[in-house]
């Protein structure tokens, strides 16, 4: 009987080992030929960062709006505003914040800093709080449209931000700089590390010093649709008027990540994007600050709202490009592969485990482990290999990003984003089932955090 039970378990774990080495096989190819185009395009046009200097300024700065949504922001909405009033060096701005009816402490310390300073502008919803953030974004649009109509002047371009970031001071000079010339503005972004929470906090970090320092630069070099992110990014007034004509609204009141979809879309309309890596005038990266979740908990909330926006209902949404577009179609391919990615992981963690269950049980029955065939080492060998050569990439992204003290985290904090990963891809798949079943998007936003202290 024990033995028949430990040929089960031999041929479970074979068939899990199997399917996991297989599906990273794939993963670790995909990864690879990113690396690959990355370096070849590297060598022909040399680094993507371009120099403040050697931006095409405008004679006389365009009027440019920053949008912040605020659904139970009073714990940072404050510092927020008061730092990006300080810091942004451009002429001619306004800030709209969108509050709620129902939120009275945000919309107060709005209202406080507006009657203050008349470049902040407090918008209220017609509706209590919270819907979607996209609904926000569209009341703050509609004000806008008013006040341009009402001041006789028309706004070049919207800039998005959350209430938690710390804006970098010559981002809005970069925007005014390049939003004639590329319709869709993204700089890159820069999740501060809690150091009382590095694991968690800091695995962002190096998940966004890959994606932000190369990925989002060559799918713009290749042409692909360039999602945005949501903070950090310049919209021009014209795609989002063309968005209002289009769909009713310029932000889709029905999505999880209104960002990601605006981006794909407007440049399926012809708009073009670019994903900007500006070093101000001190050689630094003009890029958004800011923390992330710093909790196992909040972490798989955001990544489950962003896997389903994305890999699920995006997919249903937006579907694909159009059929002879083969860059665009493998970077929405990347975008989406997050759950099947996860059901992999999860196939080689209990493989993992079963490898350790099997060799226990062969030890206490006498018997001789099951040998590798020589296909199975071969697969594994190369799976080693691409996984080495992966973390290498990580590793060396988050040091040019960040230190090599932090880069140094990058290897225990994949392990953690995996787990966070496998947890969050549970929550997406219940999410996209109430979607499924009728049930309305709501705003399921996290615990926002302002520093103490500034990053420079």
């Amino acid at each position: 009987m024990g033995e028949i039970a430990l040929w089960w378990l031999d041929a479970t774990v074979r068939e899990l080992t199997l399917f996991a080495a297989v599906g990273f096989l794939i993963g670790g190819v995909d990864d690879l030929l990113v690396d690959v185009v990355w370096m070849y395009h590297r060598l022909r046009y040399g680094s993507t960062r371009r120099s403040l200097a050697n931006l095409p300024h405008p004679e006389d700065a365009r009027r440019l709006a920053v949008f912040v949504p605020a659904w139970d922001e009073g714990a940072v909405i404050g510092p927020m505003l008061r730092t990006a009033l300080a810091r942004f060096d451009h002429p001619c701005f306004r800030i709209y914040v969108g509050c709620y009816p129902n939120d009275p402490v945000t919309s107060g310390i709005v209202a406080e800093l507006a009657a203050q300073d008349s470049r902040v502008r407090l918008v209220i919803a017609t509706r209590a709080g919270p819907t979607t953030k996209a609904d926000n974004l569209n009341e703050m649009w509609r004000a806008l449209r008013h006040d341009d109509a009402v001041d006789g002047e028309t706004t070049l371009a919207v800039v998005l931000h959350d209430a938690e970031d710390v804006v970098h001071p010559l981002e809005l000079m970069v925007f005014d700089a390049l939003i004639s010339r590329y319709q869709l503005v993204q700089i890159p972004v820069l999740p501060l590390v809690d150091r009382r929470a590095r694991l968690v906090s800091g695995h962002y970090a190096d998940e966004f010093a890959e994606s932000h320092g190369r990925h989002m630069a060559l799918r713009a070099a290749l042409g692909a649709g360039l999602p945005l992110s949501g903070v950090g990014c310049a919209i021009s007034v014209a795609v989002l008027a063309a968005m209002e004509d289009a769909y009713g609204a310029p932000f889709d009141e029905d999505s999880l990540t209104e960002d990601y979809e605006l981006g794909l879309r407007a440049t399926a309309l012809g708009y073009r994007p670019c994903f900007a890596r500006v070093e101000d005038w001190a050689g630094r990266l003009v890029a958004v600050r800011a923390f992330f979740p710093a909790t196992v908990e909040a972490a798989v909330r955001q990544k489950g709202r962003w896997m389903t926006g994305i890999a699920l209902a995006g997919w249903d949404r937006i579907g694909w490009a159009r059929v002879p577009h083969l860059a665009d179609h493998w970077m929405r391919m990347r975008d989406r592969r997050g759950p099947l990615a996860v059901i992999v992981l999860a196939a080689a963690y209990l493989a993992i485990v079963g490898w350790g269950a099997a060799a226990l049980a062969h030890t206490i029955l006498g018997l001789p482990l099951p040998d590798i065939s020589e296909g199975m080492r071969l697969l594994l060998t190369v799976n080693l290999l691409l996984l080495i050569w992966r973390l290498g990439w990580r590793v060396a992204s988050t040091g040019r990003a960040y230190d090599w003290h932090e880069a140094l985290w990058a290897v225990p904090r994949a392990i953690v984003g995996n787990v966070i990963s496998m947890l969050a891809a549970i929550r997406a798949a219940a999410q996209y089932v109430r979607m499924l079943s009728g049930s309305p998007p709501r705003w399921d936003k996290t615990v926002h955090v302002f520093p103490e202290e500034l990053p420079a």
